[in-house]
């Protein structure tokens, strides 16, 4: 909750007495609050409207205010390149978010967010569910077992809501029984001593398991218990962003003029967005939209997450700002004066 709500938690901070500087971050999300409350000002009153009623779903629930900043700062970002901004969206109720106009020339872009998650076959939040479940079965195993152990799991089937409570019981039937190894179909699980004695045992097993393992550390005086639990398969964000891109393009672009999605890759750590961005997993199934049919209005599909919204710098956050990917198939596709938006930078 402290991850996903990270922004609003920032905010509510600097409202308050500071005992020390602001950190980037926290400047970058008061700059983005301060600017919600300059375009208020600017919007006509079904602007204002519409902004207001964005805000309260925005705080509402399990909302963040992450689609409503990405949104304000890609029109930040644009503005910067030489756009002229509108906002189509809030202030004539546009099934696109904004109108950049350079020129002569005009594109709509559409302001979305897609989550990691859903492209996890082990959800973060059902693992994190997981642990909470079983930790107080590993601390009392550890009590009676002391030592420094290990469990691995590997999920065939992935890890959800549904298959929680089964899982959390086959643990606890393992630790009961004695037993170093249960397997079927569904999850293979293997208790083994844990080979690491140093004494900050996250890096070892990142090094050991990779970037897309979930970990969770259970310790007491008794010793360590760890448990990594893997998917049958990687992870498939860039997927996921590719299933959006087509579920959107024809419901949010008139057609008329170029289009512009600008993707938000939420629920990402640092390592999982320098990966998907050097393995060019993005790049690759964003091409392969813009292959499509579908994508025969869009111009151009960009990408960023939270590390370019609150300001970090290469080699965790793009440098331009976001990543762009050209559909070069488009006919405006070679219009100098949208280059500066559509202009593949990679």
């Amino acid at each position: 909750m402290q991850v996903r709500h990270g922004l609003e938690l920032a905010i509510e901070r600097l409202r308050g007495p500071m005992t020390r500087p602001p950190a980037v971050a926290e400047l970058h999300a008061a700059a983005l609050a301060a600017e919600t409350v300059a375009l208020h000002r600017r919007l006509r009153n079904s602007g204002k409207r519409r902004l207001r009623e964005r805000l309260a779903s925005a705080l509402s629930g399990g909302g963040t205010l992450m689609p409503l900043f990405h949104l304000l700062r890609t029109a930040s970002l644009q503005g910067s390149r030489g756009f002229a901004v509108a906002f189509s969206g809030l202030e004539e109720g546009a099934a696109w978010d904004l109108v950049i106009s350079r020129e002569s020339l005009a594109a709509e872009v559409v302001c979305d967010v897609v989550s990691a998650e859903e492209g996890r076959l082990v959800r973060r939040d059902s693992w994190v569910r997981l642990t909470d479940r079983v930790v107080g079965d590993l601390r009392e195993w550890l009590a009676a077992n002391p030592g420094r152990h290990l469990l691995k799991m590997t999920l065939p089937q992935g890890l959800h809501e549904g298959t929680l409570v089964d899982l959390q019981e086959r643990i606890r039937r393992l630790l009961r029984n004695g037993r170093r190894r249960d397997d079927d179909d569904a999850v293979v699980l293997r208790l083994d001593p844990l080979a690491w004695a140093g004494h900050d045992v996250s890096p070892w097993l990142r090094r050991e398991f990779g970037p897309e393992a979930h970990l969770a550390i259970a310790s007491e005086k008794a010793g360590l218990f760890v448990m990594v639990a893997r998917a049958g398969r990687a992870d498939e964000v860039g997927v996921a962003m590719r299933r959006r891109l087509a579920a959107i393009a024809p419901q949010r672009l008139s057609g008329t003029r170029p289009g512009i999605l600008a993707m938000f890759i939420e629920d990402t750590d640092r390592t999982e967005w320098r990966g998907l961005r050097e393995r060019l997993e993005l790049e690759g199934e964003a091409r392969q939209f813009l292959a499509h049919k579908d994508a025969r209005p869009v111009i151009a599909v960009t990408c960023s997450s939270r590390f370019e919204l609150f300001g970090v710098a290469s080699p965790d956050g793009v440098e331009d700002g976001d990543l762009r990917f050209r559909n070069t198939a488009h006919p405006s596709a070679k219009a100098a004066a949208l280059a500066p938006a559509v202009l593949s930078s990679v």
